[in-house]
């Protein structure tokens, strides 16, 4: 097939294809269709990728008049859409003489622009790849061990693939409603330091959500803040903040794979659903290198390791047992700018104040991180006996000499 496609794209003067993935001998699934609409209700419109998408199997299919009719309103439609525009300009320019490489723009352009051609090309092959290198069947992130039905949306970030997943989340567990091409940081990932134009690694929680009327025309429709850095990011030493989900201009529809300041970049029909969807506070986020994609059984024995865990410090609490309690902590545990020592004086009095009154623990969320250690970052509301409501607690659980302990616990406001 791939000699039939360089063929092809020989007879056809269009060597743009041998820039895309098919013809390096990558194999390539069909892909994703819309949705089929059902019971006489209209489908939504093609996003504008997918309609990209079309127009590469076009290409690769052969049907370069086709191809080059629905790039023509692709760029009609969304005119912003830089690399709509690319892969249009290529079809024009093919039917006057052979291209050597896609995004064959004239040599005073290219040289003025080489940057931006070469961020233009990263996102034609990571899209392409991400839409047809499908995550496998009834899977989920690792990271994901438990979350709450009364969270209702979940977000994972693919650094590797430049794609955002999100997930709706209900009694039944989470479940893929859709997923974006996003921009990252200028230098890659894994954030360290204030300026470093990286994008952290890591699990986090959406802490706010910013409209256009609070940010500046940069950031598009608005924008969700997280919580970076976190308080395993805070252990390890790193620095910086403003770590943000936002939009971009609107003289844009997206940005090269690698062209922020480390936050997380989508265009802004993709922002503008998360704003709408997901709440802050409770719903997290995590960004991985790459994610990895397990079976639902695995992350549930996870899940029942972990809640046997928490459990045991829950009864510990309720208890009133300080001694045992505080064996769940460890010696470098830091909350705020209390010590080990600290904390221990202000568990005494808060044990004292409930009178081992039982400690419930509601609507458990359960994350999990790996990188030189292993994180397990839990959050719950704590509602002692004969209280309506409490407190709405967090604790970062880490590995030290093979066993589990709290380096730091805290309410979250």
């Amino acid at each position: 097939m791939i000699r039939r496609l360089r063929e092809w794209c020989r007879r056809a003067a269009l060597p743009v294809c041998l820039a895309l993935p098919w013809a390096a001998g990558v194999a390539v699934a069909a892909p994703l269709k819309p949705a089929v609409a059902r019971s006489g209700v209209a489908a939504a419109p093609a996003s504008p990728e997918a309609r990209l998408i079309d127009i590469y199997q076009l290409i690769r299919d052969g049907d370069a008049r086709r191809a080059l009719a629905r790039a023509e309103t692709l760029t009609r439609d969304v005119p912003n859409f830089q690399l709509a525009q690319l892969v249009y300009g290529d079809l024009l320019l093919a039917r006057r003489q052979p291209l050597e490489a896609m995004g064959a723009a004239p040599p005073e352009l290219a040289a003025s622009s080489p940057d931006q051609l070469v961020q233009l090309r990263q996102e034609a092959t990571l899209r392409l790849a991400a839409l047809t290198e499908r995550p496998p069947a009834d899977a989920v992130p690792r990271q994901f061990i438990d979350i709450p039905s009364s969270t209702r949306h979940a977000i994972a970030v693919d650094a590797s693939r430049s794609r955002l997943y999100l997930f709706a989340n209900d009694a039944k567990g989470l479940r893929l409603v859709a997923d974006h091409y996003v921009s990252l940081g200028r230098l890659g990932v894994d954030k360290k330091e204030q300026g470093d134009q990286r994008t952290p690694l890591g699990a986090y929680f959406i802490t706010s959500r910013l409209t256009n009327q609070q940010v500046a025309e940069f950031y598009g429709p608005g924008a969700l803040t997280l919580n970076y850095p976190n308080e395993y990011d805070r252990r390890r030493g790193k620095t910086g903040g403003g770590i943000w989900l936002h939009g971009v201009p609107p003289a844009n529809f997206a940005r090269g794979p690698q062209t922020t300041d480390g936050c997380v970049v989508l265009a802004n029909p993709d922002l503008l659903r998360l704003l709408r969807e997901v709440s802050p506070r409770r719903t997290p986020v995590v960004i991985a290198p790459k994610l990895e994609w397990v079976a639902r059984a695995q992350v549930a024995q996870e899940r029942v390791a972990a809640h046997a865990m928490v459990e045991q410090w829950r009864v510990a609490r309720s208890q009133g047992d300080a001694r045992k309690l505080l064996s769940f902590y460890s010696p470098q545990f830091q909350s705020g700018t209390a010590d080990l020592a600290q904390w221990s004086q202000m568990v005494d009095k808060e044990l004292q104040a409930t009178r081992g009154r039982t400690a419930e623990l509601k609507e458990m969320s359960i994350l999990s991180w790996r990188d030189a250690g292993e994180v397990l970052i839990v959050t719950f509301g704590e509602v002692l006996s004969g209280q309506l409501t409490g407190p709405l607690k967090r604790q970062y659980w880490g590995k030290e000499g093979g066993q589990w302990k709290i380096f730091f616990e805290g309410v979250i406001l």
